[in-house]
């Protein structure tokens, strides 16, 4: 593959972002239900742009024993039990995800995806605890590395929040829809990708050579 053609299996060291939201039942990984699980991949243009591309979205059932906290769902406005849901088990949700992921990591010429989430932490640690609960295989996530969108945004925008980081990158945003996991990973992955080209066009992709950098405030002494 050229150098010199824009890829996304160049772009990111050979992993394939995807942008993973869920929406759960309280804040302990291994304890709490998973009750909502989106992703979005990615796909770069012949000009080097990042896009959202494919999405994928299950409703969850609580697996057995799994803690539900009254505040979790009045935060997201989740009914768990409400058969209209459509939900699935946990294990068929991950398998959908993974099997999604895994065609986009081979379409795109990557060797693994990595995990974008907004406060990225939260949702690769469920994720992560639902594949150990489910025994799956094949996870086509890194382990344990991932890109967050809050610090990103911290960096490139001033604001951590999501609404207010959309806002400020001209993302609209429904405070109505938030909370919802398609929702929000979709306006994440629109957020990532405005990041991620707007350092291209301001110059920072691809990087110059180390010896044309500018210099930095590490002490060339060696006295750190």
């Amino acid at each position: 593959m050229s150098d010199n053609r824009p890829s996304l299996a160049l772009r990111f060291r050979g992993y394939l972002p995807v942008v993973v939201d869920v929406e759960t039942g309280g804040f302990n990984a291994h304890t709490d239900a998973l009750l909502e699980i989106a992703a979005v991949t990615l796909e770069m243009d012949h000009e080097g742009i990042l896009r959202p591309a494919q999405r994928v979205h299950y409703h969850v059932d609580p697996f057995e024993g799994a803690n539900i906290d009254q505040a979790a769902l009045d935060f997201t406005g989740i009914d768990p039990w409400n058969p209209l849901r459509g939900a699935v088990p946990e294990e068929m949700a991950l398998r959908g995800v993974f099997e999604a992921v895994r065609k986009a990591v081979k379409h795109n010429h990557c060797k693994r995806a990595i995990l974008v989430g907004h406060n990225a932490f939260f949702d690769h640690d469920f994720l992560k605890a639902a594949v150990v609960r489910n025994d799956l295989k094949r996870d086509p996530f890194h382990p344990f590395s991932c890109f967050d969108t809050a610090s990103l945004a911290g960096l490139a925008l001033g604001q951590t929040v999501l609404a207010r980081a959309c806002e400020m990158a001209g993302i609209p945003f429904s405070q109505s829809q938030a909370h919802s996991a398609l929702y929000d990973a979709t306006r994440t992955a629109e957020l990532f990708c405005t990041i991620v080209n707007r350092w291209r066009d301001l110059g920072g992709w691809p990087p110059p050579p180390a010896s044309e950098m500018p210099p930095t405030l590490a002490s060339k002494s060696g006295d750190f």
